[in-house]
C-alpha cells in the first residue's frame, strides 16, 4: 500500500489508480463527471446529502485525479449501491470494475450480507459489469428511472456477500 495508506492499483492500461474517501471539496468534480455520464444527474443537494455515518462514498483517482466515484448507503446489514460513474474517457480500462471491488470488499468488510443496485435496462455496459462480478438479477422496478420520455424500468441486481 503507498504510504498515504490509499489502496493502490493499476488499471488495465497500465495507469496507477487509487481510491480514497469522498470528500466535499470533490463534489464540483464529481457533479462534472456526473453530467456528462447521466441524461438525468444527481443535484449537488442530493451528492450533499449523501455525507451521513450510514453512506460510504468512494473517489477513484488516477494520477492524483479523480475520474470516478460511488455512493453507497448501508441500511442494516445490506449495502445499496445507489451510484458508480467513471469519467467516459477512463471507461473500458477496469476503472469501474476496481471500485465496484472495493466498494463489495469493504462492505463485506463492514459486515453487510449483500450489495443491492438497480440498474437502467438499457445500459448494457453497466449491466455486464455486474453480472461479470457475481450479481444476479433479482426482479424489475418500473418506471424507476425518469427518461427523455417518460420513465425507463430499472433491473435490481444482488451480489451475496456470505454470513456475517
Amino acid at each position: 500500500m503507498p504510504m498515504n495508506n490509499r489502496p493502490a492499483f493499476a488499471s488495465a492500461d497500465g495507469s496507477a489508480l487509487e481510491i480514497r474517501a469522498l470528500s466535499h471539496s470533490d463534489l464540483s468534480r464529481v457533479l462534472e463527471i456526473e453530467r456528462q455520464g447521466y441524461s438525468h444527474p444527481w443535484s449537488e443537494a442530493v451528492f450533499l446529502d449523501c455525507f451521513k455515518d450510514n453512506y460510504r462514498l468512494w473517489a477513484l483517482c488516477k494520477e492524483d485525479s479523480l475520474i470516478g466515484y460511488a455512493v453507497v448507503a448501508y441500511l442494516v446489514d445490506e449495502a445499496h449501491l445507489l451510484n458508480l460513474c467513471v469519467h467516459p474517457e477512463s471507461r473500458g480500462c477496469g476503472a469501474g470494475r476496481s471500485l465496484l471491488e472495493h466498494l463489495v470488499g469493504k462492505a463485506g468488510d463492514d459486515g453487510m450480507v449483500q450489495v443491492l443496485l438497480e440498474v437502467r435496462v438499457t445500459n448494457r455496459a453497466a449491466e455486464q459489469l455486474y453480472i461479470s462480478a457475481g450479481f444476479e438479477e433479482i426482479g424489475l422496478r418500473p418506471g424507476y428511472y425518469p427518461a427523455a420520455h417518460g420513465r425507463e424500468d430499472a433491473r435490481v441486481m444482488t451480489l451475496p456477500l456470505g454470513s456475517k
